[in-house]
């Protein structure tokens, strides 16, 4: 698996456990809603979003 597919797949399963995140709470799907709406509230998002992808990318990397 070439470093292409494999961040392809990983941004993949990302946006599947989004999906399935909003469907289990729809409380996190209105809070995204409200943060679009309201810019004070859209910089959490996107910590929230930064802090997933640094875990996703950041556990498969070994330590030096």
């Amino acid at each position: 698996m070439n470093p292409r597919v494999r961040a392809a797949f990983q941004i993949g399963v990302l946006l599947a456990v989004l999906a399935v995140l909003f469907l289990v709470f729809p409380r996190a799907y209105a809070f995204v809603e409200m943060a679009a709406r309201e810019l004070r509230y859209l910089w959490w998002l996107i910590l929230l979003i930064a802090l997933a992808i640094w875990l996703i990318w950041g556990i498969k990397r070994k330590p030096k």
